[in-house]
């Protein structure tokens, strides 16, 4: 794949969980342009492998393994085959998560007519579901926590290692409809800042990337209609991204990279980096 600037990962072994995904497949493209030896980690051992694939077809070094990031015993056995397969971890990316109807309102705002609950199809605030709430906090930051404790033990014992949690606009802008997610994003930026001071005296770093707004698998059905149009959530977030566009998988390649860099960014932790064409500077006027 064609990346903006290229570090230096030669020898370097990454572990992107979600790696089956839009985004995270890219990223792991990325790093294995800049020489890393990659481990595409996802719940669906098909996606990963078929990303694997890919990466060897363009020349790179790539396994594809299961992973439930919220299960220790199935992380544990991901860290042993990685370690087993292509050698100790240095760079995790935490890019695993998502949301869940059940953690989603049906409308931007309660009305007073809501209250009387006479639509029975209508999901208020008052309809949101506990158990949807708790999987998307458990993805979201649990997914993320998990698997920083299975992949970087041996980081912190050789006293070098990247971490880069994946947020979301969601953390500075929180989006109608959608508390959950926007909650358990905001908790994955407040966890970076924390864990980057936590091993801060151990050589790891910790950073993150908030993407905006792209079109994965996960939202396409929300933001395209069947004939390929927007609908009117997507021509809403058009509206208010200064850019007036949605953003392209490639173009978090290179915060990416030079997050991961420790010539480009050895002396940067705890910070997370919006990459979303303008949309938290906004203000909507």
């Amino acid at each position: 794949m064609n990346i903006p600037f290229k570090v230096n990962l030669k020898d370097q072994v990454a572990v992107v969980t979600g790696g089956g995904g839009v985004l995270c497949s890219t990223m792991a493209r990325a790093l294995s342009a800049c020489g890393a030896r990659i481990a595409v980690a996802d719940l669906k051992l098909e996606a990963a492998e078929a990303v694997a694939a890919e990466i060897r077809k363009e020349g790179g070094t790539a396994i594809g393994v299961a992973c439930n990031v919220l299960e220790k015993e199935s992380l544990a056995a991901a860290n042993a085959k990685v370690k087993s397969e292509l050698g100790p971890v240095d760079i995790l990316i935490n890019g695993a998560g998502g949301n869940h109807p059940k953690g989603t309102t049906s409308l931007e705002y309660l009305r007073p007519e809501d209250l009387l609950n006479a639509n029975k199809d209508l999901i208020t605030f008052y309809d949101l579901d506990p158990k949807g709430i708790e999987f998307v906090f458990n993805l979201n930051f649990l997914g993320t926590l998990l698997p920083t404790q299975a992949f970087t033990r041996e980081m912190a014992g050789k006293g070098k290692g990247v971490v880069i949690n994946i947020s979301s606009m969601n953390a500075f802008r929180p989006l109608t409809k959608i508390p959950a997610y926007s909650g358990a994003k905001a908790a994955v930026s407040n966890f970076t800042q924390w864990l980057a001071v936590h091993f801060s005296r151990v050589g790891v770093r910790v950073n993150g990337i908030a993407p905006g707004f792209f079109v994965t698998d996960q939202n396409r059905s929300l933001l395209t209609k069947p004939d390929g149009s927007w609908t009117p959530r997507a021509n809403t977030i058009l509206a208010h991204t200064p850019m007036g566009k949605f953003g392209a998988a490639t173009d978090l390649a290179g915060t990416l990279l030079w997050l991961v860099s420790d010539e480009g960014a050895g002396f940067v932790t705890g910070v997370v980096i919006p990459v979303d064409g303008g949309f938290a500077a906004f203000s909507g006027v």
